[in-house]
């Protein structure tokens, strides 16, 4: 298996995927969203899966370790579509989204990602040859109708143990999987809603030349920010040609 990797850089000489061998031990974790470490000129960098594939013919070191997985598939593809909007190098993208702590320098003082273990059920792969007690059964019936539930929370509710619970995962009936822990960082607050701005009268002129016109791309000359003219000084429209 083969990973392309996004170095962690600022330098757009290295804005570019570069392949690198999965070891059979990481071929079970590996993930798109990895935060991983990869040997590039005798040094060992930090960087991101932005993609699995099987074969590759540029691949000839393999990654070193996989670091945590504080990104998901999702992230990484917003990324992607941020740096060809921007202009700019996909780490970049990819740093805006990481939680406060978690790009220090610091291995050791770094926020890790929060999980949690989740209990499925998993009749797929049970072995039914087994003969259940009462007290599995029961946790069985619970989780078919609930689908997945946090591990202390089933354990709480049926008042049972870990045990009973990993011997079922070992016979097949459930998995019990490490999940990350998706926090709203809204929860709890009441943010009031922006009220919409009321634009200039050069802003509606520049608007509605903008509406009125046949043309769909437009330079607008100004200076970003200005609280005199709202940024806008004067419209030259040109055709919608690529550059």
């Amino acid at each position: 298996m083969i990973a392309e990797v996004i170095i962690n850089t600022n330098a757009i000489s290295l804005n570019k995927n570069l392949d690198y061998i999965v070891p059979k031990k990481l071929e079970e974790s590996v993930k798109i969203g990895n935060r991983v470490f990869v040997p590039l000129r005798n040094k060992k960098e930090e960087g991101y899966i932005i993609n699995l594939k099987e074969t590759s013919s540029f691949a000839t070191k393999e990654i070193i370790k996989i670091e945590d997985t504080i990104l998901t598939e999702e992230d990484i593809n917003f990324a992607k579509l941020m740096a060809r909007r921007y202009f700019c190098n996909i780490s970049e993208c990819i740093k805006l989204m990481l939680p406060p702590g978690s790009t220090s320098k610091n291995l050791d003082a770094r926020i890790k990602e929060k999980t949690e273990k989740v209990v499925y059920l998993n009749e797929e792969n049970a072995n039914s040859k087994v003969k259940l007690t009462k007290r599995q059964e029961e946790i069985l019936k619970f989780l078919a109708k609930n689908n997945s539930i946090n591990i202390l929370e089933l354990e709480k509710a049926l008042k049972t143990t870990r045990k009973t619970l990993l011997n079922l995962e070992e016979i097949g009936f459930i998995k019990i999987v490490d999940e990350r822990i998706i926090r709203n960082p809204f929860q709890g607050r009441t943010v009031k809603k922006d009220k919409p701005l009321e634009l200039t009268e050069e802003q509606k002129a520049a608007f509605n030349k903008i509406k009125d016109s046949k043309y769909k791309e437009f330079l607008i000359y100004g200076i970003t920010g200005s609280r005199e003219n709202r940024g806008i000084f004067a419209i030259n429209r040109r055709n919608n040609k690529k550059r």
